[in-house]
């Protein structure tokens, strides 16, 4: 798909609403206790490749109150949820700063943190006392969708908003895209839009029509 296709797409802002959890339940419940402050300990960690949805669950809690992006120059004991995203890519000085944030949190019940990774504490190249504590709470690896998950979270979006679409539709959608939920509900909503502004059903065709058109360039002007 062209870039200019990628731009024409809008993705939903994340949230832990949409958030599809699949395997990752448990771990979005502790997420939700987390910024309701009903976790104990106030620390969860979570790791996972690339497209498990570590970036979209941040992003999702920093649109949250009571959250904010934590940097080495804050202060150690600021109340709220600090969000730590890549904590692998901290250098010397943030680790040593992360670290005493982690320490406040242990001390103080107004502190949490949630930290990411893209593997579990122990094999983090990291000092041994930061990965020690982040390892003090609830360590979480997240798996990405799985492609009959993914179809399976399709239908049940096209279905909430009473959208009927043929069942080869949501397939040729996951080969033809990028596979990160976000960008294929968006992009499930934007042919949803191309095909109401034709009074067209929403099959296979149409579909192919509606990727051609936005190669061209011109998603959104009837022909």
């Amino acid at each position: 798909m062209t870039q200019l296709a990628l731009d024409l797409l809008q993705p939903l802002q994340a949230s832990l609403a949409n958030y599809v959890p699949g395997r990752n339940a448990e771990a979005l419940a502790a997420l939700r206790s987390l910024v309701d402050f009903r976790l104990d300990p106030r620390i969860v960690y979570l790791w996972g490749v690339q497209g498990s949805g570590r970036s979209h669950l941040i992003e999702a809690l920093a649109a949250l109150s009571g959250t904010f992006r934590w940097t080495a120059a804050g202060t150690p004991e600021a109340h709220g949820v600090a969000l730590v995203d890549d904590v692998e890519r901290c250098d010397g000085a943030a680790q040593i700063a992360l670290f005493n944030r982690l320490n406040a949190v242990r001390a103080d019940g107004a502190c949490a943190c949630v930290a990411t990774g893209s593997a579990p504490p122990s094999q983090l190249a990291l000092r041994e006392d930061l990965r020690t504590r982040l390892a003090w709470g609830y360590v979480y690896q997240l798996h990405p969708l799985s492609d009959a998950e993914k179809a399976a979270a399709l239908q049940a979006h096209a279905a909430s908003r009473g959208v009927r679409i043929d069942a080869d539709v949501i397939p040729f959608l996951l080969v033809q895209l990028p596979r990160d939920m976000r960008s294929l509900v968006a992009a499930l909503d934007a042919l949803d839009a191309w095909a109401l502004e034709r009074k067209r059903a929403l099959t296979l065709g149409l579909a192919r029509e509606w990727l051609a058109a936005s190669h061209s360039g011109h998603p959104g002007r009837q022909p």
